[in-house]
């Protein structure tokens, strides 16, 4: 099950040890998953990089001068835990640097859940795992992969987005979203809207005007474009019907282009209106979609697909822990699947564009990986802090704020210099894992080997969350209960001068009473640590406010070492 294939994948491995019914048991990405996200880490530098002519430019991975291994764990039918858990035994015996997983699922406990299992192993033998947030956002409660030992990345945007933009026989213009590769052979195209398109038969079940599968008659939708009503992802039920394109509009706007079939657009409502008057006020109505097209927008903000926090596993660690971009990324493709993944698409492109968590979290796993050039010595926690500490606040935020973004978007250059680490060895994990519940018994099984591990050889962890975390949360489970927690916090000079003093600065909300003490923290040398506490106090939140968000800074002039404090109230 084992690959050789040259200087920059020097290796690729596959499993399917529940021996399932598979397609093509090789190592070969067959849906561009896997080339997608890896080429994201460390893909060299290819000029003229696009998908045919969109998002046109150099094209390159985090760290071009990486080499990747891969291991293929998941197939149609999905991916097991043995073979999540066997790869992650490979790759650690391999001896990788970095582990980037793009994989996600429903929240278990750390002792049932093989990424969190597979990552505290490879976190034992100094090796840090970048994983995907999920793409379950914008819904609260629901970030994957929380396990404090995971970097877990949430997705935002780049300062460009994909619009396609629709003509009508009339002048009216409007612009939506959409990933549409097509240009028009013709002036314009016949128009139609599902309730004219319906299939005069009745014999249908589901809405005519959002175009659903089966209202439609193929003779009325042939060759023309289709105004779809509030639905979107209808260009595959528009093209099986011979039709020309397809036209969608949402009730919400949208941020997330998806590739199209046949040409098409997603417009927003307001616009779907007017295109809707249009079709009623002429006996023949007209239009052309436009290729699309690349243009500037303000940048970053959390995708809205992007899983949001608060956990639901160790309630009072923030998830997720960063964020990079994840939305509309160009990168390399297999050549063995299509633009859509349609086996009836005819595309096929050397690079695709494609948005989700599994695109935020290569590129995570590339700045870690930048990090380590630099620090090779430094544990995973280290390289986790250095990033956290050290990113970009996200200036557009939502109703979330942190919820989405953690500590905020990711800066490599500053991470190299951080200042100060929040370092967190093996056995704080396990006192951590003790104060959340787990028995000697689930320990063992988490961290595996022949050694028992008892909770009572075990100092208690301390504070409200009990792990020297780079960020801090707590969460209330009343909106009666007053706020009151308090954060033990351990900083590691890792900065090239001595006698460095950092002062600490809290920006909180007037609700929130925030305290450090010691204020001041005096370093005299490389690797020392100095410790302090974080008293949070606040009356409670019974006037419908859901979340609280304060920064803490650490400064000496050269370094800020940024720490998020949030609280949220889970009974809202």
């Amino acid at each position: 099950n084992f690959l050789t294939c040259g200087s920059k994948v020097i290796g690729a491995r596959y499993y399917n040890l529940e021996n399932f019914e598979v397609e093509n048991p090789s190592p070969a990405d067959l849906d561009g998953h896997g080339t997608h996200t890896s080429s994201t880490a460390a893909g060299i530098a290819v000029k003229d990089a696009s998908l045919y002519g969109i998002a046109q430019g150099t094209a390159r991975g985090g760290v071009p001068s990486a080499r990747i291994a891969m291991y293929k764990v998941c197939w149609g039918s999905g991916c097991s835990d043995m073979d999540l858990l066997a790869a992650f035994d490979d790759a650690i015996s391999d001896g990788v640097d970095i582990i980037s997983v793009s994989i996600g699922g429903a929240s278990r406990s750390f002792f049932q859940d093989p990424i969190a299992i597979g990552s505290f192993h490879s976190m034992k033998k100094g090796i840090l795992t970048s994983c995907s947030a999920g793409n379950n956002g914008p819904y609260p409660g629901s970030v994957e992969n929380v396990a404090p030992w995971i970097m877990t990345i949430a997705a935002t945007s780049i300062d460009r987005q994909f619009t396609t933009a629709v003509k009508l026989g009339n002048g009216m213009k409007a612009t939506g979203i959409s990933i549409n590769t097509f240009s028009p052979k013709k002036e314009t195209y016949p128009l139609i809207d599902g309730a004219r398109a319906s299939n005069s038969s009745g014999d249908h079940y589901g809405n005519i005007s959002a175009c659903d599968y089966g209202t439609l008659s193929m003779d009325k939708v042939k060759g023309k474009l289709v105004y779809c009503l509030g639905s979107n992802g209808q260009d595959y039920t528009i093209k099986e019907l011979h039709g020309a394109g397809v036209i969608t509009s949402l009730d919400a706007p949208t941020d997330t282009a998806y590739p199209t079939v046949i040409p098409g657009t997603s417009v927003q409502l307001k616009d779907g209106y007017r295109i809707d008057v249009y079709i009623n006020s002429t006996r023949n109505p007209r239009a052309v979609i436009y290729k699309t097209r690349t243009t500037y927008m303000s940048a970053p903000s959390v995708a809205s697909f992007s899983s949001r926090g608060p956990q639901l596993i160790n309630l009072n660690i923030l998830k997720p822990d960063i964020a990079a971009p994840g939305l509309g990324i160009l990168a390399a493709y297999s050549k063995l699947a299509t633009v859509t993944g349609d086996p009836n698409d005819s595309r096929y492109s050397p690079f695709n564009i494609i948005s989700g968590t599994s695109m935020s979290c290569p590129h995570a796993a590339a700045a870690a990986a930048y990090v380590k050039t630099f620090h090779p010595d430094w544990s995973p926690a280290a390289i986790k802090s250095a990033l956290m500490t050290t990113a970009t606040t996200i200036k557009i935020k939502d109703v979330d704020a942190e919820l989405g973004s953690g500590s905020g978007q990711i800066n490599p250059l500053k991470a190299v210099h951080p200042g100060l680490v929040y370092d967190i060895p093996m056995s704080s994990y396990i006192r951590f894992l003790c104060k959340e519940g787990y028995n000697s018994t689930t320990i063992s099984l988490l961290i595996g080997g022949k050694k028992k591990y008892r909770c009572s050889n075990f100092q208690p962890a301390q504070g409200t969350d009990g792990l020297n975390y780079p960020s801090m949360h707590a969460q209330l489970k009343s909106a009666e209960s007053n706020i009151s927690a308090v954060f033990y916090r351990t900083l590691t000079n890792v900065g090239y001068g001595n006698n460095s003093v950092y002062k600490a600065t809290v920006t909180s909300p007037k609700d929130l009473s925030i305290k450090i003490v010691p204020n001041s923290l005096k370093f005299k040398r490389p690797h020392q640590k100095q410790s302090f506490k974080v008293f949070v106090e606040g009356g409670s939140m019974q006037n419908g406010t859901r979340i609280l968000s304060a920064l803490l800074e650490w400064s000496d002039s050269k370094h800020i070492v940024r720490s998020p404090i949030i609280i949220y109230n889970s009974s809202q």
